[in-house]
């Protein structure tokens, strides 16, 4: 039996710790969408709903004290990492 890949993974590889992202938020007062950026500090599968999926946690660029986690497919890729991961 195939092993499915975790929900939004296809999306995940896409994305590397660094990079800049953006994701949307309505605004009801201004009955419009409302742009946020971050940076990408860690991508992990996590069970959700009883489904493996893909989960990017977030620092928001406004909120240096606050991390989000999204699901990894409802981000926008922005700009690359320049720095590469160093392999020990």
């Amino acid at each position: 039996m195939n092993e499915k890949q975790p929900f939004g993974e296809l999306v995940a590889k896409v994305f590397d710790i660094g990079d800049i992202v953006e994701w949307s938020t309505w605004n009801r007062d201004k009955e419009g969408w409302n742009s946020h950026y971050g940076i990408v500090i860690a991508i992990k599968n996590e069970i959700k709903s009883g489904r493996l999926v893909s989960i990017s946690t977030v620092k928001p660029i406004e909120d240096n004290n606050a991390e989000i986690d999204f699901f990894t497919a409802s981000l926008k890729l922005i700009s690359k990492s320049s720095i590469k991961e160093i392999s020990s």
